[in-house]
């Protein structure tokens, strides 16, 4: 779990037992969390570059930059992981790793349709394989539709990668009731990361069936909407040369799409579900 009390711990040390100069308690205090943020580093280092990860995923991280992306969300061993349709699982495993044998991830994926041709896949068939993997024994698959989730809690990280502009193309499913329950799920100071496809400035909504895009602007707004506060946003997927005009499976830009990456925390003074 996310921890939010260590400097507290420090200081109330101090008080009991003196012999701390402010100086020193502070000094304590950042080598901890330099500790732990080397320790955070070398767990997802070491989920990256796991021998286990199929070749095609390793083939699209130059792309796709996750150990500096999780760097970024704040993700450590022992964490409790909500990840948002997962797909194939890039992320997924990486996740599995790097929370280790203390953490958990759950996969949330929409039941199959059931407008979907009978030959359709099951929507979860990819990311059930994972999860039946011994090497990847943390991970949960949880099937549910999105219109109404009903989410583990609580959750240190949730996250959602290049499909959050996918909820505005659900037919009935209310954004604001959804990001709602994901603030819901999530402990207080927990994170939630917004990664996605940039549409054009100003465009809100509109490409996102089409260009399947978002104004990133957008996704900020909708997200603050739910209680987030605002905990920073990376340039590291950014592709100025992406005029946003073209739909993100077009060869001439798929893998090289403009993407943005928002990071947002539940307040600590928030109550927990």
């Amino acid at each position: 779990m996310r921890s939010t009390s260590f400097l507290s711990t420090i200081l109330v040390s101090t008080i009991l037992f003196g012999g701390f100069s402010a100086t020193s308690t502070f000094s304590l205090f950042a080598a901890a969390q330099a500790n732990e943020g080397g320790a955070a580093a070398a767990s997802i280092d070491s989920a990256v570059s796991d021998p286990a990860r199929p070749e095609g995923d390793r083939k699209r991280d130059a792309d796709r930059k996750p150990a500096q992306c999780l760097a970024f969300a704040g993700l450590k061993s022992g964490d409790q992981v909500l990840e948002l349709l997962p797909g194939a699982g890039y992320f997924t495993r990486i996740f599995s790793v790097a929370v280790g044998g203390a953490g958990r991830v759950y996969a949330l994926v929409p039941p199959k349709a059931a407008t979907a041709p009978a030959d359709a896949p099951e929507p979860a068939a990819r990311v059930r394989a994972i999860a039946a993997d011994p090497h990847y024994g943390n991970v949960s698959v949880v099937v549910q539709s999105l219109k109404e989730p009903s989410l583990p809690h609580p959750i240190d990280l949730v996250w959602t990668s290049l499909n959050y502009h996918d909820l505005h193309n659900v037919a009935g499913l209310d954004i604001a009731a959804f990001n709602k329950a994901v603030f819901d799920a999530l402990a207080p100071g927990g994170i939630y990361v917004v990664l996605d496809h940039a549409a054009e400035a100003g465009s809100g909504a509109r490409d996102t069936n089409t260009l399947h895009r978002i104004d990133p602007q957008l996704a900020r707004k909708e997200v603050l909407a739910a209680g987030f506060e605002f905990a920073g946003e990376s340039e590291l997927l950014r592709n100025p040369a992406d005029s946003h005009t073209l739909k993100v499976f077009d060869p001439a830009i798929r893998g090289k799409t403009d993407q943005f990456l928002l990071k947002f925390r539940k307040p600590l003074s928030a109550v927990s579900r």
